[in-house]
């Protein structure tokens, strides 16, 4: 299928959120019509961040009340749309009947359109790499767009945590065979890694784990992740950008996958040390990381580190096709902070001797 037209018109769902609201940021900023939906437009804790956006007063930008869960509710939005870019959470990825039934309405308001040409969908890097059994790291430990987990381990079920990864893997297949049995739109998958950079409306802070672990951080408690696995990011502005150029590219094909990473990992208790080496004038008090997990895991830290530090991580597809620069994870972390400490109203915990700013 084709690219979309510059400065045509593209719904954007859960525009809301941290990566929906920097895509629709972005598709204004290049000049397309931007058709926003959010799960209630009279939400104004969530929405008038998207109205305060250049486009909002004369029209170009639209908010629209959709609600995931209820089938239909996109129909109207889509139709006259070229683009579509389908960010938006389901409710429950655990619930496979669930999670098919929203896609499988999403689908059906596209196919309605009778305009929409390209989607791109938003997976995850969860769709790559997260094994239920991690020595599957250590057979195939190069991190790129062919791979996905190990579908055929029996630990692999919502009750093992894995629901997430197998509700992105659900929805990159049902889209792609939803777009080449209509023939007339293709779709575009996007894998993100984790999320780091500037929030744009307070109520952000919670809506992401990358972003609220930063809060946490500079409020004093943050938490060790999941099997010691180190933060793989990509700034939620690149992310954006890998969204837009991938509706705009003529290169691509239905099917067609990329991860939006920089390659950039670092650990947990880094990310946090970090912050006050990248703004000392903050005072920020660095405080330890808090350790969950039971003995049992405690005892395989290292171990599990190790498995992590061997992955090698490939974002030569989305840079060759795009033409991406990523930003550093530096540069993301400093902002994220700034946004939260501006935007959010965030009080850090500061060492002695440093008081509130005027």
């Amino acid at each position: 299928m084709a690219p979309i037209p510059r400065g045509s018109t593209v719904a954007v769902t859960g525009s809301a959120g941290f990566i929906g609201g920097w895509v629709v940021r972005g598709l204004l900023d290049k000049g397309y019509r931007v058709r926003a939906c959010v799960r209630d437009v009279n939400d104004v804790a969530k929405t008038d961040f998207l109205r305060a956006m250049p486009g909002y007063a004369s029209g170009r930008l639209t908010l629209h009340s959709a609600d995931l869960d209820q089938a239909g509710c996109f129909d109207e939005v889509f139709a006259g749309c070229q683009g579509v870019c389908h960010v938006s959470h389901v409710s429950d990825y655990d619930d496979d009947d669930y999670m098919r039934g929203v896609c499988a309405h999403v689908i059906n308001s596209i196919n309605q359109s009778n305009s929409v040409n390209r989607v791109v969908v938003t997976s995850s890097i969860a769709a790559i790499l997260s094994e239920a059994d991690l020595q599957e790291l250590v057979r195939r430990p190069v991190i790129y767009e062919d791979r996905y987990p190990d579908e055929a381990s029996p630990k692999r079920t919502p009750e093992r945590g894995q629901g997430y990864s197998i509700g992105k893997v659900t929805l990159e297949r049902m889209f792609t065979e939803a777009a080449e049995a209509s023939g007339r739109w293709d779709c575009i998958r996007v894998c993100p890694a984790d999320n780091v950079g500037p929030i744009l409306s307070a109520h952000q802070k919670d809506k992401g784990p990358w972003q609220h672990n930063i809060e946490m951080m500079l409020l004093g408690e943050y938490f060790q992740t999941p099997a010691y696995r180190p933060w793989m990011t990509v700034d939620v502005r690149d992310d954006a950008e890998c969204h837009i150029r991938l509706l705009e590219n003529v290169s691509v094909q239905n099917g067609d996958r990329y991860i939006a990473w920089s390659t950039d990992t670092r650990n947990v208790e880094d990310i946090c040390a970090s912050i006050d080496r990248l703004l000392p004038e903050l005072g920020y008090a660095t405080p330890e990381v808090t350790d969950p997990f039971p003995e049992r895991i405690q005892a395989r830290e290292q171990e599990l580190r190790d498995i992590w530090a061997q992955c090698e991580l490939r974002n030569d597809r989305i840079r060759g096709v795009t033409g991406m620069t990523f930003r550093s994870l530096d540069e993301s972390i400093r902002d994220c902070v700034e946004s939260l400490l501006q935007v959010a109203k965030i009080k850090p915990v500061v060492r002695d001797g440093f008081g509130e700013r005027i």
